[in-house]
C-alpha cells in the first residue's frame, strides 16, 4: 500500500451509503399530521359557519359582544360579534355571527328584537334576563329574498308568524284606552289581542290591527260587530243597579269585545284582513246600521248651558241623533240673537216603514214627510237630562196646540221649529205675575186698611158702650120670658090639664067622625032616604 507523507500506511476512505429520497422522515410527520388536522379544523369551522347579518336598533343597552346570544324558541342560533355606531350616530349597528341552521333566518322579513323585562298591556314579559341578562329574539321570515342587513324592532312583537290565527282591521272614531297587547274576548273568554294601531288618512279615525287565534278565529264572520270593552259599564234601571265588566285588564288596559248578530257561530267566516267597524259599545254595535243621516237646525231663544256637541236627539225615549254643533247667530230683522243648534239625525231609527218612505226618494218623501210632521205639532224642545249636572238634550215631540209654522223644505239644512220647556213657560209666567203684582198699590191698600180698623175700632168702642148693656136688658127679659113658658109646660099645671081633656074630646069627635064616613060609604042612600028602622023597633 502506498504511504503518506509521514510515512505511515494510508486510511481506508469510509463508504456513505445515499439515502433513500422517496420515503420521507419520521421527524415531517408530526408537522404534517398538524396541518392536516388544522385543515380539517378550518373546513369544519367553514362548513358549520353560518351568514353574519348586522341588525341596526336604536340603543345598545344590555348587549355585549361575545356575551348576547340570539335566541330563537329559547335555542341559541347566533352571538353578537360587535357593537358600533352608525355613521349618522342615530343608531347602533350589532353585528351576529349565525349558526348553519339559521340560515333561514335571513329572509328579507325576518325580525329581530332586544329581550328586556317589560311591563305591558299582555303582562309581564322577560322575567328570565333578570338573571341571565338580555338576548335578541328573531321570528323566522317566509319571504323568498334574502338579505344580511336588518332593523330591529324596538318592542317584540305580538304575534309571531308560527301562530296560528287570522288577522282583521278595525276602524274607530278614537283610540280610546286600547293599547298594544290590549286583549279581545269572546264571551268573555280571552281570544286574541290588538297587534298595532295608526290613523286613518287624513287624521279622521284610527284603524287597529288585530288577531284572533285559532281555533276562535271561526267565530269571526262577515256580520261579526265589535265593540269597545274597556272600564266599567254601570247601569241603573228598572230592573236595578248592574255593573258590567269583561275583566281586570279590560278596566285597567282596555280590551275589545266581538259577537255576531244572532249570537251563534257565523256560517261563513270572514277571510282574514276583513275590516269592520269598532263601536262604543255593546247597545251600539249591536244596534241596526242607521243608514244615512239627516242634517237638521233648531233655533232656540234661550240659554243653551248644559248642551253639549255629541248630546242626545231624543223621540219618546228613542235616541234619534246626536248634537253635531252649538252656536250663536244675530238676527238682524229681530235684533236679537239667536242660539242654532245643529243635529244629525238618523230616520232608519224610527223603523224599517219610516226608514223606507224617507229613503226611497228623499228629496221628496222626506220633504213631504217632515212637513206633514210639522203641520201636525213636531216641534223641537231643550229638557233637562240630568238634574245633578244640568246637562242638557235635544227632545222631539208633537205638541198639537203650537202655534202653525211652515218650513222650507227646499233649503239645504232644514229648520225646524222649536217651543220653550216648561221651566222657561213657568219662569215666563212667573214673570207675568211678577209685573202685575208690581201694579198692584199696596201701600194705598194699606193706608185704606188701616183706617178701615181705626173705624172698626170706633164702631167696637160704641158698641160696648150702648149696645151691650141692652143686650144685656134684652137677655134678662129673655131669660124672664123663657122661665114662665115653663111653669106653663109642666105636668101638674091647669094648662097641662085643660090640654089633655081637649085633645080627648077631640079624639072621641074624630073616632064620631070617622064612624059615620064609614056608613055612609056604606049606605049611601042615607043621605035622601035617612037611617032605615030596625026590625022591632017602633016608628
Amino acid at each position: 500500500m502506498p504511504e503518506n507523507e509521514n510515512g505511515n500506511p494510508p486510511l481506508n476512505e469510509p463508504e456513505v451509503e445515499k439515502a433513500n429520497r422517496w420515503l420521507p422522515s419520521l421527524v415531517w410527520l408530526i408537522p404534517l399530521l398538524a396541518a392536516l388536522i388544522g385543515l380539517t379544523l378550518v373546513t369544519k369551522t367553514l362548513l358549520d359557519q353560518g351568514p353574519t347579518v348586522t341588525v341596526s336598533f336604536r340603543s345598545a343597552d344590555g348587549l355585549e359582544p361575545g356575551k348576547t346570544k340570539v335566541k330563537y324558541k329559547d335555542v341559541d342560533i347566533g352571538l353578537v360579534k360587535s357593537i358600533s355606531l352608525a355613521r349618522d350616530l342615530s343608531k347602533v349597528l350589532v353585528t351576529i355571527d349565525m349558526s348553519k341552521e339559521a340560515k333561514r333566518f335571513t329572509a328579507q322579513d325576518t325580525r329581530f328584537w332586544v329581550v328586556r323585562p317589560r311591563i305591558g298591556a299582555s303582562g309581564v314579559s322577560g322575567l328570565n334576563t333578570l338573571l341571565s341578562g338580555s338576548y335578541i329574539g328573531v321570528d323566522a321570515g317566509k319571504s323568498e329574498e334574502t338579505t344580511n342587513e336588518f332593523t330591529g324592532l324596538e318592542k317584540p312583537p305580538q304575534v309571531t308568524r308560527d301562530e296560528k290565527g287570522t288577522s282583521y282591521l278595525l276602524h274607530s272614531e278614537s283610540l280610546g284606552s286600547i293599547d298594544v297587547g290590549a286583549p279581545i274576548f269572546y264571551r268573555r273568554i280571552q281570544v286574541g289581542q290588538v297587534t298595532g294601531f295608526d290613523l286613518e288618512e287624513k287624521g279622521r279615525g284610527v284603524k287597529m290591527s288585530v288577531f284572533i287565534a285559532a281555533p276562535y278565529d271561526q267565530y269571526v264572520g262577515k256580520n261579526t260587530r265589535w265593540w269597545h270593552a274597556s272600564g266599567v259599564d254601570v247601569r241603573l234601571d228598572s230592573s236595578g243597579f248592574k255593573v258590567n265588566t269583561q275583566s281586570l285588564a279590560a278596566v285597567l288596559v282596555g280590551g275589545i269585545s266581538f259577537e255576531s248578530v244572532s249570537g251563534q257561530k257565523p256560517s261563513a267566516v270572514a277571510p282574514g284582513g276583513s275590516e269592520f267597524a269598532l263601536a262604543a259599545d255593546q247597545a251600539s254595535a249591536m244596534r241596526e246600521p242607521d243608514g244615512m243621516a239627516v242634517t237638521t237646525v233648531l233655533y232656540f231663544d234661550q240659554s243653551l248651558r248644559g248642551l253639549s256637541a255629541g248630546a242626545a236627539v231624543d223621540f219618546r225615549g228613542i235616541v234619534l241623533g246626536e248634537v253635531r254643533s252649538v252656536g250663536v247667530e244675530f238676527d238682524p230683522v229681530k235684533k236679537n240673537f239667536r242660539m242654532p243648534v245643529t243635529v244629525d239625525m238618523y230616520p232608519a231609527r224610527l223603523g224599517r216603514s219610516f226608514a223606507k218612505s224617507v229613503q226611497d226618494d228623499q228629496e221628496r218623501n222626506g220633504a213631504l214627510v217632515l212637513e206633514r210632521l210639522v203641520a201636525r205639532g213636531l216641534r223641537g224642545q231643550l229638557r233637562t237630562g240630568n238634574l245633578l249636572t244640568g246637562q242638557l238634550y235635544v227632545a222631539l215631540d208633537f205638541f198639537p196646540n203650537a202655534a202653525p209654522v211652515k218650513i222650507d223644505a227646499t233649503a239645504e239644512v232644514v229648520e225646524l221649529p222649536t217651543v220653550p220647556n216648561s221651566l222657561d213657560e213657568l219662569q215666563t209666567q212667573l214673570s207675568s205675575i211678577a209685573r202685575k203684582l208690581d201694579k198692584v198699590p199696596f201701600e194705598e191698600i194699606g193706608k185704606n186698611l188701616r183706617d178701615t180698623l181705626k173705624s172698626a175700632d170706633v164702631l167696637m168702642k160704641r158698641l160696648d158702650a150702648q149696645v151691650v148693656p141692652e143686650l144685656k136688658d134684652t137677655l134678662a127679659a129673655a131669660r124672664k120670658t123663657f122661665s114662665e113658658a115653663d111653669l106653663l109646660l109642666q105636668k101638674d099645671s091647669p094648662m097641662q090639664s085643660d090640654l089633655r081633656e081637649a085633645l080627648r074630646q077631640v079624639t072621641e069627635t074624630m073616632e064620631s067622625l070617622n064612624a059615620l064616613s064609614d056608613y055612609l060609604e056604606r049606605h049611601p042612600e042615607s043621605l035622601i032616604r035617612g037611617k032605615p028602622e030596625k026590625k022591632g023597633e017602633q016608628k
